[in-house]
């Protein structure tokens, strides 16, 4: 994959030259076989504690430290609308998305029982929706306009408004590792976004469209046929793109290229990225197109029932942790994965070693 800057001189998109990430660091390689070494010297048969010892070692590499932790972990939730949802494409319409973003704020949604439940901080943005929202302390405003272009007949957003979306999430990002965040979830709403994620998912994979379209919030065999179509007749408009960057700014939304900026961000500052269901993966795709390097930094938290994840997971060479049967967004997903990341974590930071505890190990055979 090409990095950031190859994509932009490739080709000559002078205004993202404006926005350029700090490169994203490797992980500590040159730890790793010390730190398997750690792991395996625990007062437990090697491999006992299975996937968690993977994490811990992805964790720690990560980190490039020894005493791997989770810090002050965030979830930054993005919610913007979507010109394309006039066209049928969900069973709701677009003013669910303002409804959404006040129960947020309202503290009533799924995301705010789990934040509430496993003790991580909790933002929501306004990266575009289309209605007034209600003043409110926790609502960060960084709206670019009133919801995107409709898809189906012209780009979903200017360059200048795909780059200011991009640089709002990585802005986030960067204060909050500023602050000591170490750990970062993403989440998303917005009626329409999973034709968005669709569309991401189907250019930059090259997987047919019908593989990409689900049903979302619960379209019916009717719905998702005439989503798929629409859909279908959107592609055309432009046909076959390459560009990351370009394929973010014909058929992205605000939310969707903030959580991308984000991503890009974190990775950029050694923070764990817990990635959440379809849509955010969808976001991720985007950002490993630009720069592969940010993939060491994600943990795949779980496999949605959304049509396509399954796929889009298995083109990023990812392992989901879990599989619930889960598909609401909101970052709720990656949630349900944080206590695994967390004791990944605190077994390789706090159990004793066979030396330590004075336990005898296996005989060697």
């Amino acid at each position: 994959m090409a990095t950031y800057n190859e994509v932009a001189s490739f080709y000559d998109i002078s205004s993202w030259e404006l926005f350029l990430f700090a490169p994203i660091p490797s992980p500590a390689y040159e730890l790793k076989q010390s730190l398997q070494a750690m792991i395996d010297q625990k007062t437990k048969p090697i491999g006992a504690l299975g996937r968690l010892e993977e994490l811990a070692l992805q964790i720690a590499m990560a980190q490039a430290v020894t005493t791997p932790s989770i810090q002050d972990p965030t979830w930054l939730v993005f919610a913007a609308d979507h010109g394309i949802a006039r066209r049928g494409v969900s069973p709701y319409p677009s003013e669910v998305t303002a409804q959404m973003v006040a129960n947020f704020l309202a503290g009533g949604a799924a995301i705010n029982v789990f934040a509430r439940l496993h003790q991580f901080a909790l933002q929501v943005i306004d990266a575009g929706v289309a209605a007034p929202l209600p003043e409110h302390p926790d609502l960060v405003r960084r709206p670019v306009a009133p919801g995107t272009a409709d898809f189906l007949e012209t780009a979903a957003m200017t360059g200048e408004q795909c780059e200011q979306a991009l640089a709002d999430g990585r802005r986030l990002v960067e204060e909050h590792l500023a602050r000591g965040v170490n750990t970062f979830g993403f989440g998303e709403m917005g009626i329409g976004n999973s034709s968005s994620a669709a569309m991401l998912m189907h250019l930059l994979t090259g997987l047919d469209l019908e593989v990409c379209v689900g049903r979302g919030t619960g379209l019916d065999d009717e719905g998702l046929a005439r989503k798929t179509a629409v859909l279908r007749e959107a592609a055309a408009r432009c046909g076959d793109l390459e560009d990351p960057l370009e394929v973010l700014r014909q058929y992205g939304g605000f939310e969707l290229t903030m959580i991308v900026g984000g991503v890009l961000a974190a990775a950029a500052g050694r923070g764990l990225i817990l990635v959440d269901g379809f849509i955010a993966t969808a976001a991720v795709l985007v950002a490993a197109k630009i720069d592969a390097g940010v993939l060491n930094y994600c943990i795949f938290a779980h496999c949605s029932q959304e049509r396509g994840h399954r796929a889009m997971l298995d083109y990023l060479q990812a392992k989901p942790l879990l599989s619930l049967g889960m598909r609401l967004g909101e970052g709720t997903g990656a949630a349900m994965a944080l206590p695994l990341v967390r004791a990944a974590a605190a077994f390789f930071r706090e159990m004793a070693s066979f030396t330590d505890a004075g336990v005898s190990q296996a005989l060697e055979s």
